[in-house]
């Protein structure tokens, strides 16, 4: 864990109980003296050190120490549109795409996509804060909606697609936005889009599902 998020961070002094006092005193087995970086939700690259100044079985005090300037951000930017698939899916997927450092998801309504999914951006939003905390990351992915793929390339006309026939991914070619298919890929009038658009595909020719085809395109064009 490299900081606690809290509402109260920046504050002379703040209380930790429930969950994250069970975390930082039985977990991570904290004691009086021991100092602890907290970020708050309203400011994320500003850290503030706390120490530990006492507990009382349910409840842990602390007081500031200091505070600074400490941002951690991916050098480069990547945004995902990325074909609708399960939510829950999603809900694993995130966390490694955070850490990974991608800047924007937009989840786009592709015809294979199936209709009864519901997105629920304030949990993806949860998931995302326990993962920052984790890898020490900065900021949220920042998370969108298009109805169509046809709306998503309209408005990026420098997307890349991801999809097989198209040529091998060069490490050094600049890609800022990326289209990766749903379960089943793109069907035959999706395709008619992507005259204007440069497509590539990964040359082990094998099919990968979404969610891994997400993972595979951060980790090259990211880290």
């Amino acid at each position: 864990m490299k900081f606690i998020l809290s509402l109260d961070a920046g504050s002379k002094e703040l209380n930790v109980s429930g969950e994250e006092y069970k975390y930082l005193i039985k977990v991570r087995r904290h004691s009086v003296g021991d100092l602890i970086t907290f970020r708050s939700r309203k400011q994320l690259d500003e850290a503030y050190l706390y120490r530990l100044e006492r507990t009382d079985g349910r409840v842990a005090y602390f007081s500031l120490q200091s505070r600074y300037a400490s941002p951690c951000e991916s050098t480069r930017k990547l945004h995902i549109g990325w074909c609708l698939i399960d939510p829950k899916t999603i809900e694993k997927t995130l966390p490694m795409l955070s850490e990974l450092g991608v800047s924007k998801i937009t989840f786009i309504h592709c015809r294979r996509s199936q209709r009864n999914f519901r997105l629920d951006f304030e949990r993806f939003e949860r998931i995302m804060e326990s993962s920052i905390m984790q890898c020490g990351r900065t900021s949220l992915i920042e998370l969108a909606e298009a109805p169509a793929l046809s709306t998503f390339l309209s408005t990026h006309p420098e997307a890349v697609i991801l999809n097989f026939g198209g040529e091998s991914w060069d490490c050094n070619e600049s890609v800022e936005t990326v289209v990766i298919g749903c379960e089943g890929g793109f069907d035959a009038n999706e395709e008619k889009l992507f005259v204007h658009h440069r497509v590539r595909q990964f040359a082990s020719g094998m099919v990968l599902r979404s969610e891994t085809a997400a993972v595979a395109v951060a980790s090259m064009l990211v880290l």
